[in-house]
């Protein structure tokens, strides 16, 4: 195979480290208040939204 001088730019957007990482973070902290606010209510997450 030969070698090409083509590179890849940087990548921001996509499945990148960054991203994934914010990604898992904010998904952490979305179910930490979701468990919070379930316990202060005392409702599940559905009978806060008024579906059970």
């Amino acid at each position: 195979m030969a070698r090409s001088d083509f590179e890849i730019p940087y990548q921001r957007t996509g499945f990148v480290p960054f991203a994934e990482t914010l990604n898992g973070r904010v998904a952490m902290l979305g179910f930490l208040i979701a468990i919070a606010t379930e316990a202060l209510s005392g409702k599940g997450i559905l009978g806060q939204l008024g579906l059970g």
